[in-house]
C-alpha cells in the first residue's frame, strides 16, 4: 500500500534530480550567461524567451508570468500530476528507490525497471512506424492521409505511422535493438502462434498512443488493405502501460491548450483528432475503442481545474442514432464534472475530419462553437421519439423529460429549462413544474425516475389483482383542484352543461390521470340520464373503471360552496369558466410551442395559419372572460 514519501528521501530526489536535463524535455533551453540557461516560457505564450533555468540552486522562474519552482513542480505543472507522482517519476528517472511511512511502498526497483523497458520498447517501436511512413511500401498509407487532407507535415506532427505487410518487421527491429521475446510479449505489440510471437499491426496505418507526460504506451491501426481479415481499428489491448479506461488519445499535445482555454473536446477517432487541431480546435482529444468513462474524466477534471469555477467539455458525435446513444451515455455521467457539459452534432452527420475536408477548418470551429448543453440534447432526444402533435404523446415526453431535467444539479438552471420543455411541449409551466418538481424529490431520495402518470399524487387505489391503477390525486396540486371542483358541478348541477357549454367541455383535456378517466365517463355517458341526478351519477359510475367508482360517489357528494339557488348557478358557471379558460391557455401553449418548433422561412403560410389561430384563441379567452 502507497504511503506517505519520507521527507528526506524528497530532498534526496530534489538534490539529485539536474533540472535541466528535466526541462529540457519540455523546452528548448541556451545558455544564457555563467551557470544559466533561457527558453521561451511554457506557461504563457511569448515571443522573447524569458524563463530561466539555474541548475546550480535546481530552480526556473519566468520573468514574464513570474511561474516559479524546483524540478518538482516543474512536473507537476507540465504533466498535471500530483506531488507524490512527480517525486515518484523523479526518482524513477535517477534510480533512486523511495522510502514511505507506516510501512507504505511505492514501486520497486524492478517494477521502475521493467515500466521502463516496456517504454523503451514503444519509444523504438514509435520511431521505427515513422520511419516505415516514408518507404515506398507505405504508398498506400500515404494516400489515406492525403484523401483526407493530412499532408507530410500534419502526420509528423501527431506522429504518425506505418506497419509494414509481413510478419515479423517490427518483431526484428526491437529484437536487434536488445529486447528479449518474453520483454516483447508484454507490450501488446505482438500475438503469439504455434511458431512463436509475430507482429500484431502488419500493413497499417499507425497511430501512436501517448500518456499525458508524452510518454508512447500502446498504438493504434488502422486496416488499409482489402485482404486484411481484421477489424477496421485495431488498439494495443490492455497492458501494465496502456489501459484503454483511462488513455485519451491527443491527450499530450492537449493538454496546455486544455488547461489554458479551461476547454476539453472529445471527438470519436485519430483523424478527427487531428482534424480539430489543424482547424484551430487545439483541445480535442479521442478516446481509444471505449466510451468516455469515469477514469477519463479524472484526467479531465485535473487538466480542467474542475472546481467550480468555470471550463466546459464539448462532446462531439455523428448524428446518427448510435451518436445519440453515445451523448446520452456522456450525460449519464455528466454530474461527476463541475464543468458545463456540452454537445455538437453536426446536422449532416459529418464527424470533424468530414467536415473539414468537405468545408474547410471554419466549418469545424463552428461546430464547437454552436455547441448545445448536453441537457438540452438530452431532453430533445427524449421529446423526439414522441408525436407532440397529441396530447397523449406531449403527455408522454413529459413523463420522459421532466427526471431529466431534475437531474440537472444547477438549481439556477433547472427552471429555465423547465420553461423550456412547456415551450417545446406546448404546455403550462405549472403543470410541468410539477412533474419536475415531483421527479427532482424522487431523484433526491434515491427513488429513481418518477412514476409514469400522476407524478405529484400521493396514495394509490388498490385495483383487483390484474386491474388498473389511479394514484389518488393531490388535494395541494391547483389543478387537480380546478379539474376536481369541475367534475363536482358537473357530476351535482349538470343543468351547467347547456348552451354549448357540453361541447365545450367535451373537448376539454384532464391532465390528473383518475380526473381524466372520471371526465372519459362523463363524456361516455352523456346527457339522456342529466335531468335524473339519481340516474345521471349512477351511469358516470358505471362507466368509470372500478377503483374510481368510490371517487366518482364522492365528488357527487362534496358540498359546493353555495348558499342559495343564484349562488350556486353563479358558482358553477364560474367553475366551468375557469375550466374553459384553462384550455383556451392549454390549447394556446400547444399552438406557441408548435409556433416555436417550426421554421418561419421554410412555412411562411403554416407560420401564419397559427398565428392567426392564436388571436383567435387570445379573443375568445377574453369574451370568455367578459361574460364571467
Amino acid at each position: 500500500m502507497a504511503g506517505l514519501i519520507k521527507r528526506e528521501d524528497i530532498d534526496e530526489v530534489r538534490q539529485r534530480t539536474d533540472i535541466k536535463e528535466v526541462v529540457d524535455g519540455y523546452v528548448t533551453l541556451k545558455g544564457a550567461g555563467l551557470g544559466s540557461f533561457k527558453g521561451l516560457c511554457p506557461f504563457h505564450d511569448e515571443r522573447s524567451p524569458s524563463f530561466t533555468v539555474r541548475p546550480q540552486v535546481g530552480r526556473y522562474h519566468c520573468f514574464g508570468c513570474g511561474e516559479d519552482g524546483d524540478a518538482i513542480s516543474f512536473v507537476q505543472k507540465m504533466d498535471h500530476s500530483s506531488f507524490h507522482e512527480a517525486v515518484e517519476k523523479l526518482a524513477a528517472r535517477i534510480g533512486y528507490e523511495l522510502r514511505y511511512e507506516d510501512g507504505g511502498t511505492g514501486p520497486s526497483r524492478e517494477e521502475v525497471g521493467k515500466r521502463q523497458r516496456l517504454l523503451d520498447a514503444h519509444k523504438i517501436a514509435d520511431e521505427f512506424f515513422r520511419a516505415q511512413l516514408l518507404t515506398p511500401g507505405a504508398a498506400e498509407g500515404r494516400n489515406f492521409l492525403d484523401g483526407r487532407g493530412f499532408d507530410r507535415a500534419a502526420a509528423e506532427h501527431f506522429g504518425v505511422g506505418y506497419a509494414p505487410q509481413g510478419w515479423d518487421a517490427l518483431l526484428k527491429h526491437l529484437r536487434g535493438r536488445g529486447f528479449t521475446d518474453a520483454e516483447l510479449k508484454l507490450t501488446g505489440m505482438f500475438s503469439e502462434g504455434n511458431r512463436g510471437i509475430y507482429d500484431r499491426f502488419r500493413g497499417r496505418l499507425i497511430w501512436p498512443i501517448r500518456d499525458i507526460a508524452g510518454d508512447t504506451i500502446g498504438f493504434g491501426a488502422r486496416k488499409l488493405y482489402e485482404d486484411d481479415q481484421g477489424p477496421k481499428y485495431l488498439n494495443t489491448p490492455e497492458t501494465t502501460l496502456y489501459k484503454k479506461s483511462q488513455v485519451l488519445y491527443g491527450i499530450d499535445i492537449a493538454k496546455r491548450n486544455i488547461a489554458k482555454e479551461r476547454q476539453l473536446v472529445v471527438v470519436e477517432g485519430y483523424t478527427d483528432v487531428m482534424a480539430c487541431h489543424l482547424a484551430g480546435v487545439a483541445t480535442a482529444v479521442a478516446t481509444c475503442g471505449t466510451a468516455f468513462g469515469t477514469e477519463h474524466i479524472k484526467v479531465a477534471r485535473r487538466l480542467l481545474s474542475d472546481d467550480g469555477s468555470g471550463g466546459e467539455v464539448i462532446f462531439t458525435f455523428d448524428g446518427d442514432a448510435a451518436g445519440q446513444k453515445a451523448a446520452l451515455r456522456a450525460f449519464e455521467e455528466d454530474q461527476r464534472f463541475q464543468a458545463q457539459t456540452y454537445v455538437a452534432v453536426e446536422p449532416t452527420g459529418a464527424d470533424p475530419c468530414d467536415l473539414r475536408q468537405l468545408k474547410g477548418d471554419a466549418a469545424v470551429r463552428d461546430l464547437i462553437s454552436t455547441r448545445k448543453p448536453l441537457f438540452e440534447f438530452a431532453i430533445r432526444a427524449s421529446l423526439r421519439r414522441h408525436n407532440l402533435d397529441t396530447v397523449e404523446g406531449r403527455v408522454a415526453a413529459l413523463r420522459e423529460a421532466a427526471p431529466v431535467v431534475a437531474q440537472i444539479r444547477d438549481s439556477a438552471a433547472r427552471p429555465g429549462y423547465t420553461r423550456e420543455l412547456a415551450g417545446w411541449l406546448g404546455m403550462p409551466i405549472e403543470e410541468v413544474s410539477r412533474f419536475v418538481g415531483a421527479a427532482a424529490k424522487r431523484v433526491s431520495s434515491g427513488a429513481g425516475a418518477p412514476a409514469p402518470a400522476g407524478a405529484a399524487e400521493q396514495s394509490a387505489a388498490a385495483p383487483p389483482s390484474g386491474g388498473l391503477v389511479f394514484q389518488r390525486p393531490d388535494p395541494r396540486d391547483p389543478i387537480a383542484g380546478m379539474e376536481r371542483q369541475a367534475l363536482e358541478v358537473v357530476l351535482q348541477e349538470p343543468g351547467v352543461l347547456g348552451g354549448g357549454a357540453w361541447e365545450r367541455f367535451e373537448a376539454s383535456h384532464f391532465a390528473t390521470p383518475a380526473y381524466a378517466a372520471v371526465h372519459t365517463a362523463v363524456r361516455a355517458a352523456g346527457l339522456a340520464h342529466a335531468a335524473d341526478p339519481v340516474a345521471w351519477v349512477e351511469q358516470v359510475r358505471q362507466e368509470v373503471p372500478e377503483p374510481l367508482r368510490a371517487l366518482v360517489s364522492e365528488l357527487a357528494v362534496t358540498p359546493l360552496p353555495a348558499s342559495t339557488p343564484e349562488a350556486m348557478q353563479r358558482y358553477c358557471r364560474d367553475i366551468l369558466a375557469r375550466l374553459f379558460e384553462l384550455q383556451i391557455t392549454r390549447i394556446k401553449a400547444d399552438k406557441m410551442g408548435q409556433l416555436q418548433r417550426l421554421d418561419a422561412g421554410a412555412n411562411p403560410e403554416e407560420f401564419q395559419r397559427l398565428n392567426r389561430e392564436l388571436m383567435q384563441l387570445e379573443m375568445e379567452r377574453r369574451a370568455l372572460r367578459s361574460d364571467g
